[in-house]
């Protein structure tokens, strides 16, 4: 090996030690006689001193040397004097005396500065010099930490007796939720293979297989439209159990994340045990089925008064069977007109015709005494005091507080409200940035009525069990048809995904039947899984986690990019390797593909 030690790694209890040492020149300061280098690898820095009168060569090299350049250094390891301590530093107490020293490679200056994080770097230069880019110490202890996530959840799963089983990259196209990603075969002209988007019915055949307890950490693709959260390629945890009920899952999940945020990052407030919402309660009190816990505003119903109200947008969206909701901010009611506009835009951006809101002035001794003078609202004029009053009641909102209310079809007027609400706890620093509230959100429908196109869709997936009070509607009435389906959820952020899964070839042909497809679709993408629950399916069950998603809650990273080596750009572009990118006329024709313009 070309060193003895990672920088990082030395401490005082190396002094006198002789030490060789390679990284890169992190940063170059010349006091007029003795030149400081500060040395980094992947373990940390550490200051190396070269003194022209105890190694006048090294000295003289040192002159020469620029950031980013690959060196090697010999020297022995001293305790700083008095003075010179720096706390900042792991390896702060000491310093390395260089000997000797030498050049491995010298570095272009890097097109942006490596050695202060602090410094705002356009995203996509980032991107396109990535390998400069991971060198940032930040960087390097995400990927750290990522790697012992992975390595904990394989320890941990593998104690509890699951094996890690890989499933196949290329498999065959059933498309469901997002597009697939399409691999053309050279010896098969014509057809093509898939890329997963999860190993959900791999994962089923094992459990018919008799594998019991399988995991992978397994990577999967959607061909999504952008979104800022999302990459074409994620990583997952994939887990799967035979012959256990909806608890046995959520309580092994819990048991691994608890102990797994204990283990390696308890700098961070973990509140346990976790939160059981229903997505009917989620909704209701939240407006989403991944709710922040870390502070309250809740939601409040308020359709019963706007069905009495001489306000048209509230009466006439309740007598269409639509909800009128909205929810209280303490101590807002002062903000300003142009505060109040970015908040009616905000609403229009998620799809909301507009935005009413109630300001109440501070002023007001309290509700009962409010007068119209005490009142902020586009609605001011069409609402009695007597309603504004009831409406400030029900969303816990006083004198100073403000009032954010929605009208329109519940997904439109409950998205609105959950950006809004968010927005809120943004504005107001109302979340512990260090506390982690995770929350099991149970007992989602089963299908969700698509409007555009007039059909049943999977809420989340076709495999789920309906549960057994409602699997009586499956014909009748989908929309009322229960899962044991449960989403893992965390300051606002999906974390996992699973459910107990159909082990019936009838029921799960049924549950096709209310997606629409026809004997023959069904037959063509999922005579495999159909023809398997034939022979002898046990009960399971089964969850997938990101591990993208999760290492980015553990670091708060702002962005999915910043916790994944080599990312995406939000539009799906790789500008490292400038994919993706035209190939070859030659590589085309032999796989019979051709472009249409």
């Amino acid at each position: 090996m070309l060193r003895t030690i990672h920088c990082g790694d030395l401490g005082r209890e190396r002094d006198g030690q002789r030490v060789t040492l390679c990284g890169w020149v992190h940063s170059r300061r010349d006091h007029g006689g003795l030149i400081f280098i500060d040395l980094r690898d992947r373990r940390g820095l550490v200051q190396v001193v070269f003194n022209p009168e105890l190694a006048p060569d090294a000295h003289a090299a040192a002159e020469r040397f620029r950031s980013e350049w690959v060196i090697q250094v010999s020297g022995d390891v001293r305790v700083r004097p008095e003075g010179t301590l720096n706390p900042a530093l792991d390896t702060g107490e000491i310093e390395v005396a260089a000997a000797d020293v030498t050049v491995l490679n010298e570095s272009k200056t890097p097109p942006f500065e490596i050695a202060d994080e602090d410094l705002e770097v356009d995203e996509l230069l980032r991107m396109k010099f990535r390998y400069l880019d991971l060198r940032r110490p930040k960087m390097q202890q995400t990927l750290t930490l990522r790697h012992k996530v992975v390595k904990y959840i394989r320890d941990f799963l593998d104690e509890r007796g699951f094996l890690e089983i890989e499933t196949p990259i290329l498999i065959k196209s059933t498309p469901e939720g997002a597009r697939d990603y399409l691999v053309p075969s050279r010896l098969y002209p014509g057809r093509f293979y898939a890329l997963p988007q999860s190993p959900q019915q791999l994962k089923q055949l094992l459990m018919v297989a008799g594998m019991d307890k399988y995991f992978q950490i397994a990577r999967c693709f959607r061909d999504e439209d952008p979104r800022a959260d999302r990459q074409p390629e994620h990583t997952q945890l994939d887990l799967e159990m035979s012959f256990v009920e909806q608890d046995d899952v959520l309580e092994l999940i819990e048991e691994l994340y608890t102990s797994m945020i204990e283990t390696l990052t308890p700098e961070k407030r973990l509140v346990k045990p976790f939160t059981r919402l229903t997505y009917r309660e989620a909704m209701d009190r939240f407006a989403t089925d991944k709710p922040d816990l870390r502070f309250d505003l809740e939601m409040a119903d308020l359709t019963d008064i706007a069905a009495a109200s001489q306000f048209r947008v509230f009466s006439s969206a309740a007598s269409r069977g639509e909800i009128v909701k909205g929810f209280g901010v303490p101590g807002a009611g002062s903000y300003a007109r142009r505060q109040l506009d970015e908040l009616v835009e905000l609403a229009k951006t998620r799809g909301a015709q507009g935005l009413v809101y109630i300001a109440l002035d501070p002023s007001a001794p309290s509700l009962d005494d409010l007068t119209a003078d005490h009142v902020r609202s586009p609605a001011a004029r069409f609402l009695s005091l007597d309603e504004i009053r009831a409406i400030a009641a029900r969303v816990d909102a006083g004198p100073g507080d403000l009032a954010l209310i929605a009208a329109g079809p519940p997904k439109t007027a409950n998205v609105v409200l959950s950006a809004l609400r968010g927005e809120m706890g943004r504005r107001l620093k109302l979340a512990d940035p260090d506390e982690l509230r995770f929350a099991f959100v149970v007992d989602f429908p089963l299908f969700e009525w698509n409007e555009d196109e007039a059909r049943w869709d999977a809420m989340h997936h076709a495999f789920s069990m309906p549960n057994d009070a409602t699997i009586k509607y499956l014909e009748s009435d989908p929309g009322k048809v229960i899962a044991n389906l449960y989403d893992l959820v965390c300051n606002g952020e999906e974390c996992a995904s699973g459910s107990v899964r159909v082990r019936s070839r009838s029921l799960q042909e049924r549950i096709f039947e209310v997606l629409g497809y026809s004997k023959e679709q069904v037959g063509q993408r999922f005579s495999q899984i159909l023809d398997a629950f034939e022979y002898g399916a046990p009960p399971h069950g089964g969850i997938a986690s990101g591990i993208d998603r999760l290492v980015m809650i553990l670091t708060g990273a702002d962005n999915i990019r910043d916790v994944i080596a080599f990312p995406k750009t939000q539009n799906a572009i790789d500008p490292l390797f400038e994919a993706p990118d035209h190939v070859e006329e030659s590589q085309l024709k032999e796989l019979r593909v051709s472009i249409s313009e």
